[in-house]
């Protein structure tokens, strides 16, 4: 099987979607942490079996919620 985790040039903040690792990252929590704010923003994305993070709706999301 072909594996599906390349190196890439592109930061993380210029992509549109991210992975759970990399949205742990992003937030700098751990992962249960990070994939619950990525399911209360509504930024899950399934691609086959594979799960993305929409990065927009996660810079809104912690946006509204911060005091």
């Amino acid at each position: 099987m072909n594996s599906t985790h390349k190196s890439s040039k592109i930061s993380i903040s210029e992509k549109i979607t991210v992975t759970t690792d990399e949205l742990q990252e992003l937030l700098s929590c751990g992962r249960d942490s990070a994939v619950q704010i990525g399911q209360t923003a509504g930024a899950k994305v399934k691609i086959g079996r594979r799960v993305f993070w929409n990065v927009e709706k996660i810079r809104r999301y912690v946006n509204d919620i911060s005091v």
